[in-house]
């Protein structure tokens, strides 16, 4: 057809620009990241996760005064409502990522907000589903084992009350301070499949609680949210170190894909690997199993031919041998990637609204042209 000479295509939208943000800063090149202005590698060591959570909302760090006062409305929204912990049991036997789209699809239904679509009242709602989204996952998680969920501790951080909620116990402070760092370097990342998905909702002026639940069944995606799960079953695939070079050589040999390595963005080592890497080490050496870091060590080794080409580690490399040293089950590795991201959604969804146009891309039509319509009875 004639406009074949005037389309050019971007497949996948890669190397589009949609718009402007203040909420994060990617250069794929240096492997650098920046929420708000600030290095990744910063927050990462120094800050914790409601900190990150008050920066991306309001667009600053937390002075003391303010962090108390934040961290007490988060916790103050922790406990969810009795017919929420209904629907899970509802829909227990499902995947938890499903349960987690549909628990905060209906938490609709008892937010006054859900329809105020003004800055102030969708902050509050984004800061209410960050504390109500760990409860989802952690009562789920406790009901499908035939378990009462554990109600959240009032004086316990946002990733150290999850992990006490999901094993009723008060975690070793590292094993808390880990996962808070985990859901630092998920927080925001640009517009990913997922963002783009809140963002999409967003522009017809549906509600945030939409918005989240657009992003988290995008999420659900293997090819988005699932690579953690995928290293870590590699890695008990491979066994030992020993194995690793051999393994790799022939999954790449034949056409295979090494879990972990690559990124859309990143073309050097992604800079939230290299936290999660170190917090593993020393994770694996405290629980006595180091061999998981030694295995994927070696694979890594193994891969330094391609990573000097741009396929290097990602966040997910790591991430996945962190949780399962936690004893955290494999199906909920990535519903802990949607529960820190639960501020970046929220934070691009006001984005959105403050100028905006509903995102519609075209397709273009390659089909037959001028089809001669034929009535059914003559049809053969």
């Amino acid at each position: 057809m004639t406009e074949d000479r005037k389309v050019r295509l971007n497949r996948g939208l890669r190397g589009i620009y949609i718009d402007r943000t203040e909420a994060s800063f990617i250069d794929g090149q240096t492997g650098r990241l920046l929420y708000r202005g600030y290095d990744i590698n910063d927050l990462a060591e120094h800050s914790t996760f409601e900190e990150v959570v008050h920066l991306l909302l309001y667009g600053d760090l937390p002075n003391a005064s303010q962090l108390d006062e934040f961290e007490s409305e988060l916790r103050s929204w922790r406990a969810l409502p009795e017919e929420i912990i209904g629907v899970i049991r509802l829909v227990k036997n499902s995947h938890p990522m499903d349960v987690l789209r549909t628990a905060i699809s209906a938490l609709a239904a008892f937010d006054p907000e859900v329809d105020d679509m003004s800055v102030e009242a969708t902050l509050r709602k984004g800061v209410r589903l960050t504390a109500q989204a760990p409860q989802i996952v952690t009562a789920h998680h406790r009901i499908r084992q035939g378990l009462q969920p554990v109600p959240p501790s009032a004086d316990l951080s946002l990733a150290a009350n999850f992990l006490y909620c999901l094993f009723a116990e008060k975690p070793h402070p590292e094993d808390a301070a880990l996962l808070d760092k985990d859901f630092v370097l998920h927080a925001e990342h640009g517009v990913n499949a997922s963002s783009f998905a809140a963002r999409v909702t967003a522009s017809t002026i549906a509600d945030l609680h939409c918005a989240i639940t657009a992003g988290i069944s995008v999420l659900k995606g293997p090819s988005h949210g699932g690579a953690a799960e995928g290293v870590m079953a590699m890695a008990m695939e491979i066994g030992s170190p020993e194995n690793a070079a051999g393994y790799v050589r022939d999954l790449l040999a034949g056409g295979g894909r090494v879990m972990g390595f690559g990124h859309r963005v990143y073309r050097t080592i992604d800079p939230r690997a290299k936290h999660i890497k170190k917090g593993t080490k020393q994770l694996g050496e405290r629980k006595d199993q180091p061999q998981w870091f030694s295995i994927l060590e070696a694979v890594s080794e193994t891969m330094e031919p391609y990573a000097r080409r741009g396929v290097a580690e990602n966040v997910d490399f790591w991430s996945g041998a962190m949780y399962y040293l936690l004893d955290i089950p494999e199906d909920l590795f990535v519903p802990i990637f949607a529960i820190g991201r639960i501020p970046g959604w929220t934070l691009q969804f006001v984005e959105q609204l403050e100028n905006n146009i509903i995102l519609r891309p075209r397709l273009h039509y390659v089909g037959p042209d001028n089809r001669q319509f034929i009535p059914l009875d003559e049809r053969k």
